[in-house]
């Protein structure tokens, strides 16, 4: 039997044993039974990358079954694999087998386990499903697949509010995408007659010029189908606009971060856009919209980040600035750099994720980088995994100028470089210029983050979490592990607490290491984020090899691969220039002249604001879309449902049934002479009646 069997249903298998098996077996049975499926998926999953590394196989389909047939369209479930098949696969079941065996550390303490891991086994099928897809329907199988456990991931902890709120929010978010999706699918199925993704691709260059009528008028074809399909990608990538989710749904457990909304299901859109690359090609408009808003995002999201003090949100608006990278990348044409960083991004976005729930967990939940600091030699290992990622996502390498062939560098600086390079080499030259500067703000705020986190005095006695460990330590029995069912609820504790503070600002606090369990994930991370860019780089961009990688699974413009690689020496400087000044300005502020960042923040207060607050995109959607919603549906419930359809309905026929009873019941007055008055009016009534007619 084919190994894509085992890699796919292998998770769901799992998923369904610790969900319904829950706490019969105890907690640790789901946990093998879920980490134990997907170290061997991931097992098998590497060889089949590899192969196609090496040249030595063929894209393949296998069958599962026939799944809807409806007039003209028959839906096969077949797990389709190639060359950008064998990218995912790697990236899912790495980061989703390591992610569970965090969890093992990180959710030591949660009561509800089995429902954890049975979930987040669940995503990973799901993820896989998508990726595996032969026909767009299967691949919308897996889109939704992913939405549905993304919700019970992010609201896990579900008798907190602030997480249900942010689950809701990502589904409904989602569900804005999705539509652009569906009606994609919906449109192409009525131009080519298929959903079958081959034949659809195979069919495109024959759709140049033709139109469609949509929203009553006229448009080129391909353009349509193209940006609706897009439109479901920024749902599910986070684009500038439906991006709002994102932020939020780090209210869910940290692993979940790391596994959903850095490695897996956020790049759900580029894999779309470049499985679809052949079809997106044909038109130059969708080409400059997935250009456009991508290097917007990128610049929104870095811009953000560098105001944040939530450590998981700002890797989160580093995540959205990251597909942005990817996304522009795929807009100008270089798919194969596009799934590059893609490819590099989940290994140091894992890294980076893991490594702050690390330091959560040594700072006893504490997630305001504010009440951090000095922590380097108090978590040492974690400290320098996190420096790894740091140096891997800030693009640190030496390029390959002045006749030496070979660029050298951490994963992020040959993934990264080669996108802003391409978009130069395409003569995309204002999308380069954002690319260089968003990378300088990519380094300022992933220093920054480092060196409020690690260096400088600590502050950790201006925590309240921290002074809940203190009091914990002093015998007032407070639960260690409250957070998991009301995580980072401490507001609004008193300050009395502060009588343990030390001098040294540390509160009587003693940081810990994670334990072995949560370092290893981390450890192994590393080896990609160090090594993945260096290795891989030559079968994702290199012309030749990556033609001969690819073999048709993406539009690889080999060309564009070339004049890449030969853009003038300025260019291949311009990132490791903008990456340089960051960290100085980072080191600067935050290092040298602490007291400088409040000085600019009251010196640029709007413009501090502006960004602190998201560019307010979400009170903006609060007043265009959420008041009037809830209005609206005010309207329906009060004045529709309950004053019109109870009112004259079920409410009003009950209210007549009533009334009638009452008069009736007036009539029964228990007197003989009373009963036989009223049978004598009615008797004179009929005989009237009967004579009358």
């Amino acid at each position: 039997m084919s190994a894509i069997y085992f890699i796919v249903f292998l998770p769901l298998l799992a998923a369904a044993v610790a969900g319904l098996s829950n706490k019969a077996f105890g907690k640790t049975f789901p946990k093998v039974v879920t980490t134990g499926s997907l170290f061997v998926a991931c097992a098998l999953s590497w060889p089949i990358f590899i192969s196609y590394l090496g040249g030595n196989a063929e894209p393949s389909v296998s069958p599962v079954f026939t799944w809807m047939l409806s007039g003209s369209m028959q839906v096969d479930w077949a797990l389709r694999v190639d060359s950008l098949t064998a990218v995912m696969l790697v990236v899912v079941t790495s980061v989703s087998a390591l992610v569970h065996l965090y969890s093992w550390g990180y959710m030591s303490e949660e009561p509800d386990q089995p429902r954890f891991f049975a979930y987040l086994s669940l995503f990973t099928f799901a993820m896989l499903m998508l990726v595996t897809a032969n026909n767009l329907v299967q691949m919308f199988f897996g889109w939704e697949g992913v939405g549905l456990a993304s919700y019970l991931l992010i609201g896990f902890w579900f008798r907190k509010p602030s997480a249900n709120a942010a689950a809701i929010k990502a589904f409904v978010v989602n569900r804005v995408g999705d539509l652009g999706f569906m009606l994609g699918i919906f449109g192409i199925f009525l131009v080519f007659g298929t959903i079958d993704i081959p034949t659809i691709l195979a069919a495109a260059p024959n759709m140049h010029g033709s139109t469609i009528g949509f929203l009553g008028q006229r448009f080129d074809t391909v353009t349509v189908l193209c940006l609706l399909l897009f439109v479901g990608a920024m749902g599910k990538s986070a684009q500038l606009g439906l991006h709002t989710w994102l932020p939020d749904a780090m209210e869910g457990p940290t692993p979940v971060s790391a596994l959903i909304h850095a490695a897996t299901m956020v790049t759900a859109g580029v894999f779309m856009v470049c499985r679809m690359s052949p079809l997106f090609e044909q038109s130059a408009v969708a080409m400059t919209v997935v250009t456009v808003v991508g290097a917007a995002t990128c610049f929104f999201a870095a811009t953000v980040g560098t105001t944040q003090t939530d450590i998981k949100r700002v890797i989160a608006y580093s995540t959205c600035s990251q597909l942005g990278y990817m996304f522009f990348a795929a807009g100008v044409g270089a798919y194969g750099a596009a799934m590059f960083h893609l490819f590099t991004h989940a290994f140091f976005k894992a890294l980076l994720f893991l490594g702050a729930g690390s330091v959560i967990h040594a700072m006893h939940h504490e997630q305001d980088m504010r009440y951090y600091g000095g922590l380097w030699k108090k978590i040492p290992v974690t400290y320098w995994t996190m420096m790894a990622g740091t140096l891997a996502i800030t693009g640190v390498g030496i390029p390959a100028l002045f006749g030496n062939p070979v660029a050298f560098g951490f994963a992020g600086f040959h993934s990264k470089d080669a996108i802003i390079e391409a978009s130069y080499a395409a003569g995309h030259t204002s999308v380069f210029w954002v690319g260089v500067f968003v990378a300088l703000l990519t380094s300022f705020y992933s220093w920054r983050l480092v060196f409020l986190t690690f260096h400088g005095k600590p502050r950790w006695a201006a925590s309240e979490h921290i002074q809940h460990a203190v009091h914990d330590a002093h015998g007032h029995g407070h639960d260690d592990h409250a957070h998991d069912a009301h995580a980072h609820d401490a507001h609004g504790h008193d300050d009395h607490h502060h009588d343990h503070a030390h001098g040294d600002g540390t509160a009587g606090y003693h940081p810990h290491e994670s334990p072995i369990v949560m370092l290893i994930p981390l450890l192994v991370l590393t080896i990609g984020a160090i090594a993945a860019g260096f290795i891989f780089h030559g079968a994702f961009i290199e012309p030749t090899a990556g033609e001969t990688y690819w073999h048709g699974a993406i539009a690889f413009n080999e060309h564009l691969m070339h004049a890449m690689h030969e853009v003038p020496v300025w260019v291949k400087l311009s990132a490791t220039i903008a990456m340089l000044s960051g960290l100085a300005i980072a080191y600067g502020a935050y290092i040298v002249s602490p007291s400088f960042p409040a000085k600019f923040a009251e010196a640029f207060r709007p413009l501090y604001l502006f960004s602190l607050n998201k560019w307010y995109f979400d009170e903006l959607y609060n007043f265009l879309f959420v008041r009037p919603a809830f209005w609206i549906g005010r309207q329906f419930w009060k004045k529709g449902d309950e004053a019109t359809i109870d009112r004259f309905g079920p409410n009003g026929a009950a209210a007549v049934v009533q009334l009638g009873s009452v008069g009736a019941s007036k009539l029964q007055s228990g007197y003989v002479y009373a009963y036989a008055f009223i049978m004598l009016i009615g008797l004179t009534a009929a005989l009237t009646w009967v004579i009358a007619r």
